[in-house]
This record gives C-alpha cells, sequence and structure tokens, in this order.
C-alpha cells in the first residue's frame, strides 16, 4: 500500500505493533512476516548503528557488469532525490548513485558511503534485506521500514540472479522520498536487474571463449611442432562424414558436462551403439588470462571398450593411461599411442572413424559443467515424477510418493502436513489450524522431526506460516538465521540443526485454488544451501502432487459419500424374527462404491424373506438406484407377493428408471442400469423356502452333517430387460440348514476363476457346528479377494422351525353354526399353551373372521392358529377376493368385523396364495 498526503505507509499500525497491540489487517504479509522477524531479533526501531564492512570487492563481476546500468539510472534520475543501491548477495552495498551529485555528501554515511550491510538481521525491514528474505521484487514505503531513520523514505528493490545457477548474487535498489512514488518504478527495477543478470552471462561466454581460444591455439602450436603432438586436434562434430552421428555426439557430450564438473583429472570409457569404443579424457588447464576450466577430448579407438569402465580422479600423481599434467597456460597432450595417426587404406574404413583419433567434446567452466548436469538430473526428475506421483487415488499415499520423489535427489527429509479435513475429503475452513503430519521420509530415521500422524501447530513468522498466508515458496537458505523457524519451538529447532539439518524450502500445496496443506523440504548432507532453482524444482513437483492429492482428496469425497448413502441404505440391524437366525456383511469395493444390497424383511404367518442384489456400475448413480430398488423390494415384500412375481415388478421398475434417467439425456441414449436379485421366502411352519432369481448367482445350502450344495435355481434374466418371465424353485431345508446368499464380488475376481472360488466357498462353509456369524467371518477371510474390485455383500441365515405342538389346524365347513364350534376349539389350545388371557381377544377375532369366511368366500376354509413370538390367528379360503377395512355409519348393521380385528390385533392382513387368500391378525404375546 503506498502513501496518501503525509501519511507515509501503516503508521499506527507500526506503533501498535511495536507496544504489543493488535494489528489491523492493513498490513502486508511480507512487511508484517519481517516486522516479525525483526521483533524475534531483538532489533530496536531506534537502533542507527550497522555492520561496516571493508573487505568487499568493489572489482566484482556482479560490480563489472552493473556499473554501465547504474551509470544509466543515474542519469535518468538526474536532478532529482533518487538514490541507486547494489548491494552483494550478503546485504553489503557495493556501489551507490544519486541523481543529485550533492546528496552523498548530506546524507548521513551510512546512506551514501559504500560498505554497510543492510540484511534484515541488522538493519530491519528495508528494500535489501526484504528482498533477500522474500527473494523476489519488494517495496517498501514509510513507516513500513522498522528502523525510525527510514520513516521518510520509500524504496523498491530485486534480487539479482546468475541466470545460470540461479542464486541471487545482489540487490539492485532504488530508493526516493514517498513522494516520488510511481507504479513504473517497480517495473523500471525489474527491467535494471535483467540488464545486469544478462551482462553476467555475457561475462561467462567470454570466458568460455577465452578458455575455447587457448584450446585452439594450444592445436596450432601442436601442429607448428612447438609443443609435443603428433597432429591437430579436430572437432567432434568433424567426425559426423566418418561415422559418428549426432546421437552419438550427445553421449559423449553429456558424459562430457559431467566430467567438467570437477577440475580432476580423469579417463572414461564410454560406449557408443554398435560396439564402438571411445575414451574421454579430462583435464584442467587456464587460458592466459587465468580463467580456470576443463577441456575434454575423445579418443577413438574403434574397438569396443573394456567390460570394466574405468573413471578415475586423481589427487596426487596421474592415474595409469590418463595424460600426464600440463604446465600452466599448455594443454594436456595424449599419452604415446593415443594420438592422431592416419587411417589405413583398408575396405570399410569409411564406415567408422580412423583409429585412434583425437577430438574436442567440451571446454567449460567447472560450475557451468556443474549447473547443466544440476539442470539436466532436475528435468529427469520432473519427467519421472510426472509418472511416479499419483498412482492411486489416497491422499496419504500421494504425499509419500512425492516424499519419496524428492528424498534424496531434491532433499535429505521431507514432512508433509495436510488440514484433517483433506484427508476425509473435504475442503479446509482454515489450514493453518488443523494441519496434520501425514508423511515423514528422510534419508535416515533418528533426526528429530515430529513424526508422523500428529497435530502441527505454527506460529506467525516461521516460514511455514509465511508460505500458508503468502501460497508462495519460502525458501530459508540457512536455518541458523530462520529467526521465527527457531523461535516456533527452539529446543526442538537446536536438535534438528544438531543433525545438520542446515536448509529449507517449504512450498504450499495448492490445486484448482484450494490450498490443501504445505510440504517442507530440509538438507543436510550436501553442504551447499537450497538455492532458487531448488525452489523451483520443489514448487513444480509439489504442483503435480497438490493436483494429484486434490484428484485424491475428491474421489475420497465422493466415495466416502457414495458410501454413506450405501450404508444409510443398508440395514442398519436384523429385525425381530424368530424364522431364521442370521448374519451379514458388506464390504465396498477398492475402486468405488457399488450397488450391492441385502435384506432381512419379516412376513406374515412367522415366515421370512431373504434378499440380496447388485447393481451394476460403482458411485452415488449405483448406489442410489440400490435405495430405490431395496425400498420398492421392501414394499413389494409387504404385499406378500411370491418371489417370481416380486422380480417382475422390480424388472419393471427399472425399465421405468432407464427411461426417466435416458429422457434426461440429450443425446436421446438410455443410460440402462441393470441389477441382479435373489429373492428368497422361508417358512419355518412347513421347512418350504421359495426361490427365485433374477441373473444373480445361486444361494449355497449347508446341510445339518456339513455338507454344502447349491441348490439348481433357474437362473431368470437380469433386472431391466424388460419382458422376460422369472421361475421359482421350492426346496425342502432341514431343520438347522443354512442357507448362505452373496453377491458375485465374493466369487468373481480378475486373479482367478469363478470355479476354483466356488470350491473355496464350499470348503469354507462345510461346518455345521458354527454359528451364523462365525460363517460369514470364515467366509470372507477364506474367499474375498484381498483387493476386491466389485463390492461383497453376504447373507447366513440358519433356519429355524416351529414345532408341531405349536400349531393348531382345523377345518370349517361353509356353514355359520360352525363358528361357535371353532371359538370354543381355540380357547382349549389357548388354555393348552397357557395364554388364557388372550383367548377373549382371539375368540372375538377369529369369530369375524370365519364368519367373513363362510359368508363371502369359497371352501376350502381352514383355521390356524400358530403359537411363536405372537399368537398368529388365520383363517384361509378359496377366495381371491379380499376384504376391506372401512368406517361403518351409524345406520349401518355390518361393517364392523374387520375393524374390530385391526382394534385388537398388533396387525393384521392378507396374503394370496396359489388357492386363494388367507386373512391374519397378530397378537401380542403382552397384550393381555
Amino acid at each position: 500500500m503506498g502513501p496518501t498526503g503525509e501519511q507515509i505507509g501503516p503508521a499506527r499500525s507500526r506503533e501498535r505493533f511495536l507496544v504489543g497491540e493488535p494489528v489491523a489487517d492493513g498490513v502486508r504479509s511480507p512487511i508484517m512476516n519481517s516486522w516479525l522477524r525483526c521483533q524475534s531479533l531483538g532489533l530496536s526501531p531506534d537502533q542507527t548503528e550497522l555492520p561496516y564492512r571493508d573487505d568487499f570487492d568493489p572489482d566484482s563481476r556482479l560490480v563489472h557488469a552493473a556499473e554501465p546500468v547504474l551509470d544509466e539510472l543515474a542519469s535518468r534520475f538526474s536532478g532529482s532525490r533518487m538514490n541507486v543501491s547494489l548491494a552483494d548477495g550478503n546485504g553489503t552495498v557495493l556501489q551507490r548513485r544519486f541523481g543529485e551529485p550533492d546528496l552523498a555528501r548530506s546524507l548521513p554515511p551510512i546512506q551514501s558511503v559504500p560498505g554497510f550491510v543492510f540484511a534484515e538481521r541488522f538493519a530491519g525491514t528495508n528494500g535489501i534485506g526484504l528482498a533477500l528474505a522474500e527473494r523476489r521484487l519488494v517495496q517498501v514505503y514509510g513507516a513500513e521500514h522498522f528502523a525510525q531513520r527510514s520513516q521518510s523514505n520509500a524504496c523498491s528493490a530485486t534480487p539479482i540472479r546468475d541466470q545460470l545457477s540461479g542464486l541471487i548474487v545482489g540487490v539492485l535498489c532504488l530508493g526516493y522520498p514517498h513522494n516520488y512514488e510511481d507504479p513504473a518504478l517497480a517495473a523500471l527495477v525489474r527491467r535494471a536487474a535483467e540488464t545486469i543478470e544478462r551482462r553476467l552471462m555475457e561475462q561467462r561466454s567470454a570466458r568460455e571463449r577465452a578458455l575455447l581460444r587457448a584450446y585452439l591455439d594450444a592445436g596450432h602450436l601442436a601442429r607448428n611442432g612447438t609443443a609435443p603432438g603428433d597432429g591437430p586436434m579436430i572437432a567432434l562434430d568433424e567426425l559426423g562424414d566418418s561415422g559418428l552421428d549426432h546421437g552419438d555426439q550427445m553421449i559423449l557430450k553429456e558424459k562430457a558436462t559431467e566430467l567438467i564438473c570437477s577440475t580432476q583429472r580423469a579417463a572414461v570409457e564410454v560406449s557408443l551403439p554398435h560396439g564402438r569404443g571411445v575414451t574421454l579424457l579430462s583435464s584442467p588447464f587456464k587460458s592466459r588470462s587465468g580463467v580456470e576450466g576443463v577441456v575434454v577430448e575423445a579418443v577413438f579407438t574403434g574397438e569396443p571398450p573394456p567390460e570394466h569402465h574405468l573413471c578415475v580422479p586423481t589427487h596426487a600423481g596421474p592415474p595409469p593411461g590418463p595424460p600426464p599434467a600440463p604446465p600452466q597456460g599448455d594443454l594436456p597432450h595424449p599419452p604415446p599411442g593415443l594420438s592422431r595417426t592416419p587411417a589405413p587404406a583398408a575396405t570399410g574404413a569409411a564406415d567408422r572413424p580412423p583409429a585412434k583419433v583425437r577430438g574436442l567434446v567440451l571446454v567449460g567452466e567447472p560450475e557451468v559443467g556443474k549447473y547443466a548436469v544440476a539442470a539436466r538430473r532436475r528435468l529427469e526428475l520432473l519427467a519421472e515424477a510426472s509418472t511416479s506421483i499419483g498412482t492411486t487415488l489416497d491422499v496419504t499415499r500421494t504425499a509419500r510418493e512425492l516424499a519419496e520423489m524428492a528424498v534424496p535427489r531434491l532433499a535429505d527429509y521431507v514432512t508433509i502436513d495436510v488440514p484433517e479435513s483433506v484427508l476425509r475429503g473435504e475442503e479446509s475452513a482454515d489450514p493453518r489450524s488443523e494441519l496434520h503430519r501425514a508423511v515423514l521420509h528422510g534419508i535416515r530415521d533418528d533426526c528429530p522431526f515430529y513424526p508422523a500422524g500428529g497435530r502441527v501447530g505454527l506460529r506467525a513468522g516461521t516460514p511455514h506460516m509465511r508460505c500458508l498466508d503468502s501460497g508462495r515458496p519460502v525458501l530459508e537458505p540457512d536455518l541458523k538465521e530462520a529467526v521465527g523457524w527457531i523461535d516456533q519451538e527452539p529446543e526442538h529447532a537446536r536438535r534438528i540443526l544438531a543433525h545438520k539439518v542446515h536448509s529449507l524450502i517449504c512450498v504450499p500445496l495448492l490445486a484448482r485454488g484450494v490450498l490443501l496443506g504445505i510440504a517442507s523440504f530440509y538438507r543436510s548432507e550436501d553442504p551447499a544451501p537450497f538455492g532458487d532453482d531448488d525452489s523451483w524444482l520443489a514448487r513444480e513437483l509439489a504442483a503435480r502432487a497438490a493436483l494429484c492429492i486434490d484428484n485424491a482428496r475428491r474421489y475420497t469425497r465422493e466415495h466416502n459419500l457414495a458410501l454413506s448413502l450405501q450404508q444409510s441404505l443398508l440395514p442398519r440391524g436384523v429385525p425381530e424374527q424368530g424364522a431364521v437366525e442370521v448374519a451379514h456383511r458388506y464390504m465396498p469395493s477398492e475402486s468405488g462404491v457399488g450397488g450391492d444390497w441385502f435384506d432381512v424383511i419379516p412376513l406374515s404367518g412367522t415366515r421370512v424373506a431373504l434378499l440380496v442384489g447388485d447393481v451394476v456400475g460403482h458411485g452415488l448413480h449405483a448406489a442410489a438406484t440400490m435405495g430405490r430398488l431395496r425400498t420398492a423390494a421392501r414394499n413389494f415384500a409387504e404385499l406378500e407377493l411370491a418371489p417370481d412375481e416380486l422380480l417382475i415388478h422390480l424388472d419393471n421398475l427399472l425399465v421405468r428408471l432407464d427411461r426417466e434417467e435416458g429422457g434426461d439425456n440429450d443425446s436421446g441414449s438410455t443410460n440402462i442400469a441393470g441389477a441382479t436379485c435373489l429373492y428368497a421366502v422361508y417358512d419355518p411352519t412347513t421347512r418350504q423356502c421359495t426361490m427365485a432369481r433374477a441373473g444373480h448367482p445361486p444361494p449355497a445350502l449347508v446341510h445339518p452333517d456339513g455338507s454344502v450344495t447349491f441348490p439348481e435355481l433357474p437362473a431368470g434374466p437380469p433386472l431391466g430387460l424388460g419382458g422376460l418371465p422369472f421361475e421359482t424353485a421350492e426346496v425342502l431345508l432341514p431343520e438347522g440348514s443354512t442357507l448362505v446368499l452373496y453377491t458375485n464380488g465374493l466369487v468373481e475376481d480378475r486373479n482367478r476363476d469363478v470355479d476354483v472360488a466356488l470350491d473355496q466357498l464350499s470348503r469354507a462353509l462345510a461346518r455345521s457346528d458354527r454359528t451364523p456369524e462365525d460363517t460369514c467371518q470364515a467366509v470372507i477371510e477364506a474367499v474375498a479377494p484381498e483387493h476386491p474390485g466389485d463390492d461383497i455383500a453376504l447373507l447366513v441365515a440358519r433356519t429355524r422351525t416351529v414345532p408341531a405342538d405349536r400349531i393348531a389346524t382345523w377345518d370349517v365347513p361353509a356353514d355359520p353354526s360352525q363358528v361357535a364350534g371353532v371359538r370354543a376349539a381355540a380357547t382349549r389350545q389357548l388354555s393348552d399353551w397357557g395364554l388364557d388371557e388372550l383367548a377373549f381377544a382371539a375368540e372375538l377375532m377369529l369369530s369375524e373372521l370365519v364368519t367373513n369366511a363362510v359368508r363371502y368366500g369359497t371352501e376350502p376354509i381352514q383355521v390356524r392358529l400358530v403359537h411363536d413370538r405372537t399368537l398368529i390367528c388365520e383363517v384361509s379360503d378359496g377366495s381371491s377376493t379380499a376384504p376391506h377395512l372401512r368406517r361403518a355409519a351409524t345406520t349401518e348393521e355390518g361393517g364392523r368385523g374387520l375393524f374390530l380385528v385391526a382394534q385388537l390385533a398388533h396387525a393384521w392382513g392378507t396374503r394370496y396364495t396359489t388357492h386363494g387368500k388367507v386373512i391374519w391378525a397378530e397378537c401380542a404375546l403382552d397384550a393381555a
């Protein structure tokens, strides 16, 4: 924020900060972070003394590159109160220029004399110090300066980088009174710094040209016989016509670049395609101007290299084979036998370079080679990261892949902290307050970083918090001077520093505008601190990982939503019923929640319906479709439909759903959502089980003796095809049998055959002494795939029977006079069962139901009492017409019978059979 009138910067905010009061939001984040660091350093706003260094180099390469630019800036600002400062990478001012020359005599030495150090740890918040701390262009206005002496000034400053290494070698700063503020100054100082950076590169190119000239001059001396040699030296690309193609040259230049990294003499055998052998010789030398460099030559032997490749750098004395060390100012010469000799005139000699030919590969400075190799390795790391990060849709695993990719090729230790909500697939409302350490990975396990799995608290001013606040990478080349980081937890920081951890890069994990956490890269083994190129690489790696983490987060959110929907639609518990003892399992697939479901539905007459189904596909659509089908199946079951009729209704429902969804499709195509289903009804009074299936795997039946069979049921078409019939099958189940229903995810797996899985299922079920719960567990452990690709629903039901002495049946002639006899017989039976208190209610209900059957039904008429968890009264007849409950008018003599039954019964209803209908009523045993 700039000045307005006489107000210079956030003066009031600075005053409040200095006295420890809360600061308004008007202070920019870089300034606030700088104030916090200054406060941690114990700096005083009234401090006027700065360190002075008289050992700086006034003729450094930076000064030579910057002098014309500084002179041009001084000329441009002639007559104004502008001042231009050039500082080195440590904040020491090297040069100053003034728009008014007299200004230098009127200012105090600290503002006019080179040699003073303006690093933030000495001078507080200022342009030079903040540009070094933020590593980017900064502007500081008036009261934003920490020191009182600078309150009336403003400045724009930007780092100067070595374009080859990326390292900050200096700072260019424009200082001016606050009323000189102009938005164009920021662009001007940036362009001036870029010009200095180009001139630095031109200096480097000039040194390299001097090295090459020295090499060529040495070759000229050799041709004139004034130096040892056996012939002229040639350039590498001159050998192309003799069989050395572009690919061969690239191989040699890449290896030569690595050799230039070191000033040591070495010999390396290199294998080229087609079995050609090449020896690379590297030797240090100096140009006549004193520039130190390395020359790499190739010796073509024409023979394949030996089995072992030689690479022998030396420190004392030459190794066997490589040329002797040259005298200063001269080039190395090949050893005897490796100099150029005329090629023999033989057939095929033109197909490859002449034997024992020397050629120049590269000449350069060691530092240039080091940066070239580092740049290539960074590109290789990024290329590898594109395929190695994000192999799964798991947030934590993706974060670990980022850490594993960075260690040890970029950093020695990596910590990744993400909000706990991100792990759950959600966005974080405040990522800074709920950070959770997801990953800690490093070259050793003994470094005292906080372990993964715990909460991470951050204080304002730390590199991590600055990174989260700004959304930009934060580089701390020297952690010993990272005051905010040390002040976070001084003892913990000292333990980390004791393990030689010395440099830090914090990078935000940003994807699609969402802050997903922070990745921190630490260096300990490499003595060189992190630089801007390392920060760039860390940012690129983090950006790729953040996108993968966001994809994993979104998938986790959808997966959790689908799973929550699925679980909310599945039965929360087994309903009370006495026909079967039930246990169940549901396992979602690893690839996404599907549409598998199961259900246990109590029916009238002590019967129970068992249901399993599977909707095609995965995700929310499959789960929603499953919920519709399950709800519909329960409703159809309440209507007492036979299994085949129930499947027909489900089939018609799914066809309608497909048509409705297809109607919303712009392309006009239908999205058919098929499903399979198995529906079974078990009657414990007859031990009869009626089943029908729609494209579903058949159930398994465990007999009381432990044998396992798979009843043969008509397969039936899958649901959703429409118009095809289903068939039922009836199976008589021995008492104590176990019926096992499952979906295809249990037995179908790409890594095994279905028959093999069914054999495993048979072996897992071949025991009759287990409870259904134990059977469920045994089946999951023995048969379920280790990584299921589809959902698994499993339902195990052990059958029970109603004892014959708890069932009473009477056939009733179609004669109204027989109603009294039925009431009397029922009363005696209830007395035998000890249910005398229910006799009155049962008499009234049976009287009304039998009377209706005699009057309106057809024979045969039968009455049945069942003493189970409730007292069940059933009256069946051969008519398919059912009575309806209605409210009779006061003038009507009839119509109150069913109303009376409904009042006395716990539940009542009608079910249809193949021979007519059954009207039933249940009385709770504690109703009296």
